[in-house]
């Protein structure tokens, strides 16, 4: 017993262990309690469910904060909730990209959900590997924090100024690829991800892929892909190893329940990219200011953070309601 309570409570990067194996029973439980029970096979995720759920993950994540911050620090809960809302709107554009792949594929909406949530799986495993890597450059390396803040002000400069391409999909090489180097079936096969069919060839049961897991495989690349600019961005505000992970899983899990909702109105959030741009030359300016001036406050940290997601949301919405068609 003594040698356990030394374990749970010996220093993990920088926190008890205890806190680490908490907050991860935590993420098993809510993926655990929304694939057996909130989520019914075959059945499509609607809007209004897809909102309930969103608002379920974001109370979760508040209460989280709110432990954070009263346990931590205002400090370390101001730190947290900056994270998590940069995390959220970053990801907005990430639904448009898994949108464009579940087309590809022919995915139908109530299978979509399934390969969302077992998709988080790989996000744990794949975040946990980029944040503890990127600890370990910044624990080492403090002077890679100016190569962060400088990719970030250069990413937010070409969110600025690049135009909008459409994916194509059907170039992709990770796609083509897959398909040459896996046993792919045509057809879906309910949510399954591998079948037993006869091989053309042999005529022996050999194990197939499905194009629900090739959806998945790209989804998760896809996840990655964004994890390059959002990594970077949440160590600007913090170098604790335990808000960044914590702030980026609890962003991720709740974007998969958004995810059906902000997928049939992804149109209405056309002007977002620009509030994130400034959002990402202000987290990598501060980077700057920290080094050469002092630390900036993190009230005013989140306070920005805030206003400018907040201002490019609303003039969304503003905009695009006023150029959406007047039916009588």
């Amino acid at each position: 017993m003594d040698t356990f309570m030394a374990l749970v409570s010996a220093d993990f990067i920088g926190k008890p262990a205890w806190l680490w194996i908490g907050f991860l029973v935590l993420v098993l439980g809510l993926l655990a309690f929304d694939l057996g029970v909130l989520h019914k096979e075959g059945t499509e995720i609607g809007i209004a469910e897809s909102l309930k759920l969103s608002l379920f993950y974001i109370a979760i994540a508040v209460a989280f904060g709110g432990y954070v911050w009263a346990s931590m620090g205002a400090e370390a809960g101001m730190q947290y909730f900056t994270g998590y809302a940069i995390e959220k709107a970053l990801s907005i554009d990430n639904v448009f990209v898994i949108s464009l792949i579940f087309s590809y594929f022919a995915i139908p909406r109530a299978y979509q959900y399934r390969a969302l949530v077992w998709g988080i799986v790989a996000v744990l495993v794949l975040r946990g590997l980029m944040i503890g890597i990127g600890a370990a450059l910044v624990q080492e390396y403090d002077w890679i924090l100016l190569l962060f803040g400088a990719f970030l002000v250069g990413t937010g400069i070409k969110m600025l100024l690049a135009k909008e391409d459409a994916a194509e999909l059907s170039e992709n090489k990770l796609i083509r690829n897959l398909s040459r180097w896996m046993r792919v079936t045509k057809d879906l096969h309910g949510e399954r991800f591998f079948v037993r069919q006869p091989h053309p060839a042999t005529g022996r049961p050999v194990f197939w892929a499905t194009p629900l897991l090739l959806a998945l495989i790209v989804i998760n690349v896809a996840d990655l892909v964004f994890a390059v600019d959002s990594v970077p961005a949440i160590f600007a505000i913090t170098t604790d190893t335990y808000i960044v992970f914590t702030a980026n899983i609890m962003a991720i899990l709740g974007l998969r329940a958004l995810y059906f909702a902000l997928a049939a109105m992804v149109h209405r959030f056309a002007y977002l990219k620009y509030a994130l741009a400034g959002v990402l030359v202000f987290i990598g300016g501060k980077i700057f200011w920290n080094h050469f001036y002092g630390k900036l406050d993190p009230a005013i940290s989140l306070g920005v953070t805030l206003a400018m997601i907040g201002a490019g949301i609303a003039y969304s919405l503003w905009k695009t309601s006023r150029a959406a068609p007047r039916t009588l």
